[in-house]
């Protein structure tokens, strides 16, 4: 019996057997080894954010670019100079839409609501613009002509579009429009039966400015005293 009992207990304790250095040193870099991959997986998953944030800044610039330079989506094209040729015998009619976001308290309308011209003669059509709050506003316009085929056909010589304008409280304002249609529409099969161009404007609100910083180089005025 005693026997028996010594040998259990040797069995027992050569199950507990103490790891080796070995075995103690692999059980230690497993966690190491997994906080790695963990890291690793957070930075491209950080990269690749970054890279999606900087893709869609982009893109707006580059569809804005795209639009200008394609007419795409209706967008009209800016003009340095008038046609050099003589204005064509076709003619086709052109119609003026005026829209304000909300939130902005300015009345928009066009002075005209149509007008005929004769493609590839330049034109100048006005908008009224009154500012009905108390408080200085800022604003500017988004445009379109439709139908959207015809976008990279019509061209802007000026337009209040170009730049935010700021009106004074109460300010009422005309602001000009000068353009053309350009006569390389008529070579456009896809605008063959096209008889009426709709431009359209919607201003929408621009916050204030911000101060600008006195320059560095301005000597200080003297102040009074108090």
């Amino acid at each position: 019996m005693q026997d028996g009992v010594r040998q259990t207990g040797t069995m027992a304790s050569d199950d507990q057997t103490p790891p080796t250095s070995a075995q103690a040193a692999d059980g230690q870099a497993a966690p190491r080894r997994g906080i790695g991959r963990d890291a690793l997986v957070g930075c491209i998953c950080g990269a690749v954010v970054a890279l999606m944030v900087g893709a869609s800044y982009a893109a707006v610039p580059f569809y804005n670019w795209f639009c200008r330079a394609t007419g795409f989506n209706g967008t009209t094209q800016v003009a340095i100079s008038a046609p050099s040729s003589a204005p064509l015998a076709r003619r086709i009619s052109v119609r003026f839409d005026a829209n304000v976001a909300g939130g902005l308290p300015w009345k928009f309308e066009p002075e005209k609501t149509e007008i005929e011209v004769a493609i590839g003669e330049v034109v100048t059509v006005y908008y009224t613009v009154t500012n009905q709050s108390a408080r200085t506003t800022m604003a500017q316009a988004a445009y379109n002509v439709t139908p959207l085929t015809s976008g990279a056909y019509f061209q802007k010589i000026n337009c209040f579009c170009f730049t935010e304008q700021t009106m004074a409280p109460g300010e009422t304002r005309e602001m000009p429009v000068v353009f053309y249609v350009d006569p390389a529409i008529t070579a456009d099969h896809e605008n063959d039966s096209l008889k009426t161009i709709t431009l359209s404007y919607t201003f929408y609100p621009v916050r204030d400015a911000a101060p600008k910083p006195v320059a560095a180089g301005e000597p200080d005025k003297p102040r009074g005293s108090l």
